[in-house]
């Protein structure tokens, strides 16, 4: 059984409030998988939940690397961005399972391309524009992120 949430965010600084709640909210690892248009957020969201991580610098699209890791002092942080690649087993070769621990964040953009190579997520997220603004979708997909979801509609009640 899914849980689902949406919210209204809008704007960027929204956008990235919602990221630092969901990172306050993960009490140990979780696959997040984001889905949206380009410029919908995706990343935006992202930097939100590496900077409530305790991340104090610049957050950029793993676009052309397809992983950037944040190693920091409460949790691992693994930002990936597939949207340029070109064949999923060119993840195998990165070595793409040894990111995905039971105590990472790993956060995925445009999961779709990653095929089997990437684990089934907690938490199954789309932005899409809505005028100027952004609605966000947050649905979970595991126990964890059933959890995360409660906890976010509770806290947002």
């Amino acid at each position: 059984m899914t849980h689902c949430v949406g919210f209204q965010l809008a704007d960027e600084a929204a956008t990235v409030k919602m990221g630092n709640q969901l990172a306050m909210l993960m009490e140990q690892g979780a696959v997040i998988y984001l889905h949206g248009d380009l410029g919908a957020g995706k990343t935006t969201l992202t930097r939100g939940v590496i900077q409530g991580f305790g991340h104090q610098g610049k957050v950029k699209s793993p676009t052309y690397t397809l992983v950037e890791p944040y190693e920091l002092a409460t949790a691992n942080v693994y930002h990936f961005d597939l949207y340029r690649l070109g064949d999923p087993e060119e993840l195998e070769y990165m070595g793409i399972r040894d990111y995905f621990s039971p105590t990472a964040i790993c956060v995925v953009e445009w999961p779709e391309k990653g095929g089997e190579f990437i684990p089934t997520p907690d938490l199954d997220i789309t932005l899409r524009y809505v005028g100027d603004a952004r609605a966000i979708e947050i649905q979970s997909i595991s126990p964890r992120g059933h959890s995360i979801v409660d906890k976010l509609k509770n806290h947002s009640e």
